[in-house]
């Protein structure tokens, strides 16, 4: 089953045996306010896409902390729903990690996905990642804990494992995180549906399936998903590469023919857009101070 209200809290959400939470990425408020206006329960400040839309840069170590809690401020902001942020792997030390997670929450976000990868990382997807030893993470995830001041705030602790030091590995280290205290684990790049099997057979803990169209690990169904035992989908990247596909081929007609005609159909109206930006609040918010 597929969640499409929401009903309880997001650690009841993630924890429920009957339904799977389907979770989009999101890069900046406005992808936030689409996945909202269509009824997404949860979603996830992603960092591959805000180092995308921020920097016009691949997800290869080059976006700061500073750039991640500022837009996690925006999207925050233009919403109503919990915002999980992708604080890659800190950004630092522990003490990096504690000050981020004090930062966050206050701010209203709703948890973090925390990675063991090695600064700079790279997307989970590529090749060459490495990653730091397991006690080293494990100070940094310690921090991450001491530094929540609600139960609801949610850690979700990602290994890259899998690429460098194999599956055992990352489910070994999956489960070490997991009695360490987190309450999501992740173990990122299976590269096939029987890992992904494994992974949700060993690891007792709520899991995340991160499904980047095209990567390296099979892009199933949220109901296979859950089918497997996992308790989140996550499509990280889905907005990124859509709006993309979008503005390139509009673009694309535009300077070959001068005119947007033929690109009508991957547009929004004019007036769709300004309710999805909610126009008529602010309008009557001007009449009222007038």
């Amino acid at each position: 089953m597929v969640r499409t209200k929401i009903k309880s809290s997001l650690r009841q959400q993630i924890k429920s045996r009957d339904s799977i939470l389907v979770m989009p990425g999101v890069f900046d408020a406005l992808t936030a306010r689409i996945a909202q206006h269509v009824g997404f329960d949860a979603m996830f400040q992603t960092g591959y896409g805000s180092a995308a839309s921020l920097l016009g840069m691949p997800d290869f170590g080059f976006l700061n902390a500073g750039e991640t809690v500022d837009n996690a401020r925006r999207i925050i902001r233009a919403v109503d729903r919990p915002v999980i942020v992708d604080v890659d792997t800190g950004y630092g030390n522990p003490l990096s990690v504690w000050r981020l997670v004090r930062d966050l929450e206050s701010m209203g976000a709703a948890g973090i996905f925390l990675e063991d990868q090695v600064w700079p990382k790279r997307c989970g997807h590529m090749q060459g990642k490495s990653i730091i030893p397991k006690d080293e993470y494990l100070l940094k995830l310690k921090a991450a804990l001491d530094a929540r001041k609600s139960q609801d705030f949610i850690i979700v602790a990602r290994t890259d494992a899998r690429a460098s030091l194999g599956l055992d590995e990352a489910i070994n280290r999956g489960k070490t995180y997991f009695k360490a205290g987190a309450d999501v684990i992740f173990i990122e790049a299976p590269t096939s549906t029987k890992e992904l099997s494994k992974i949700a057979n060993e690891i007792d803990a709520p899991l995340v399936a991160n499904m980047i169209e095209e990567g390296v690990t099979p892009t199933l169904s949220a109901q296979q998903l859950f089918s497997m035992g996992y308790n989140i989908a996550l499509f990280p990247l889905s907005a990124l590469y859509a709006s993309t596909f979008a503005i390139m081929k509009v673009f694309s007609e535009l300077k070959k023919t001068g005119s947007t005609e033929h690109g009508r159909g991957m547009m929004v109206t004019f007036n769709e857009f300004n309710k999805l930006v909610d126009l008529q609040r602010y309008m009557e918010l001007e009449r009222r101070y007038a």
